[in-house]
């Protein structure tokens, strides 16, 4: 029987994609870097996720920390990744047992383990730029166990590609993965990681460009949130489906229906509020918010 070596089964997984009639998905393999490189006009970025106990950053906990630093061009090109800060956390009440069923992280693994603030805020500290997939949830987890994630800006892989406009249908992790060909074991948080660099560092089928560079022009942008405080309930429908969402107020926010528009978009808006849904000129707190303050509690 012929040895199945690394390069033969590439050679075979290269053969069955040229019939045309099948796709392979190879395992995740990072481009570790050995020490940052000399070449001008790189960034160090960082990667985070975490796995926490529930939804609330009010009361839940986070129980691991990934967060694996990347070096990257202005224009969007990665260079490869460096060493992860990848440690578990000891919460203060039991894991539940639908979150060691969904991380694969129990109690035995994290009891006798911590992490200080200390340590995170000085593994971040050279950071150019945070970025999370889902960083409306990482972000609120990070900034309360410390203050660093405060200081720098942040990005959304999830949010920051229009990956719906890249002929995309949904934008899980997992599935993006499938879609750039490779697999990796999910929920774990350095794996999230790693699967989210690999992605943003692949060229979109339909711009031609790096993700990256996608993600980078868009958290550059000045954004504004629109509060449509007291909408006449008759019209919800109508924001919903204009793209606002409802906050309750319990963030110390407006209680009010709202919209982040880039900036140039906001006095039309605030023209169809009046318009449209008011009746009436109006006018509505409007917050401006910069990539130090994106996916935060502050807007």
């Amino acid at each position: 029987m012929t040895e199945l070596t690394p390069e033969r089964m590439e050679h075979m997984a290269t053969t069955l994609e040229g019939s045309g009639r099948y796709r392979v998905l190879r395992p995740l393999e990072a481009r570790v870097l050995d020490a940052y490189p000399s070449t001008p006009g790189t960034r160090l970025g960082m990667f985070l996720d975490l796995e926490t106990t529930g939804l609330s950053a009010a009361k839940d906990e986070i129980i691991e920390f990934g967060i694996v630093p990347f070096v990257y061009t202005l224009e969007g090109k990665i260079l490869g990744t460096l060493e992860p800060f990848s440690r578990l956390r000891e919460p203060s009440c039991p894991i539940p047992a639908q979150i060691t069923a969904l991380t694969g992280i129990t109690p035995e693994m994290v009891a006798g383990q911590s992490v200080t603030p200390e340590e995170v805020a000085g593994f971040v500290a050279p950071a150019s730029l945070i970025i999370a997939h889902n960083a409306s949830f990482d972000r609120k987890f990070a900034e309360r166990f410390s203050p660093v994630f405060t200081t720098k800006p942040w990005a959304c892989s999830m949010r920051d590609v229009d990956w719906a406009a890249e002929g995309y249908e949904g934008r899980k992790l997992s599935y993006l993965g499938m879609q750039a060909g490779f697999w990796f074991d999910g929920h774990r948080a350095t794996d999230d990681c790693q699967a989210g660099i690999a992605i943003l560092d692949r060229v979109l089928p339909v711009s031609g460009r790096p993700a990256l560079a996608a993600l980078l022009e868009n958290a550059r942008q000045i954004r504004c949130r629109i509060w449509a405080e007291n909408a006449p309930y008759e019209y919800k429908d109508m924001l919903r489906q204009r793209g606002y969402r409802w906050n309750d107020g319990t963030d110390g926010n407006p209680r009010a229906w709202s919209i982040s528009l880039p900036e140039a978009e906001v006095e039309g808006e605030l023209a169809f509020l009046s318009a449209e849904v008011y009746a009436r000129p109006v006018e509505l707190p409007v917050t401006r918010i910069t990539p130090w303050d994106r996916f935060s509690t502050r807007c």
